[in-house]
């Protein structure tokens, strides 16, 4: 795995320090080993908030995590990661077309 518990950890940390001030509710207390709880915390702090805000937040530290991940790792391995994460079955390499073959 490229990205293990502690390197996921770090990014999310990072994401969310880069997050908070545009939207300084956003919490990160909990020790760096618990990653369950870093979820939970995230979802308390966005059920504070009114959906739409909620949603542009959550968009915003999704954005900032995988620009943190591409910058890392390149953008072709962060789309990929984020295919087989989400589940999303992906044909050739990302950005090829099936025609250039």
């Amino acid at each position: 795995m490229i990205v293990g518990d502690g390197g996921f950890i770090s990014l999310y940390l990072r994401a969310i320090s880069l997050t908070q001030p545009t939207f300084p509710w956003l919490a990160a207390t909990s020790p760096p080993s618990q990653v369950a709880n870093r979820f939970a915390e995230l979802v308390t702090c966005l059920e504070g908030q009114p959906p739409d805000l909620a949603r542009t937040a959550n968009n915003l530290l999704l954005a900032t995590f995988t620009d943190i991940l591409a910058t890392l790792i390149g953008e072709d391995l962060t789309i990929q990661l984020l295919h087989t994460a989400w589940g999303i079955e992906t044909l050739g390499s990302p950005g090829r077309d099936e025609r250039d073959e």
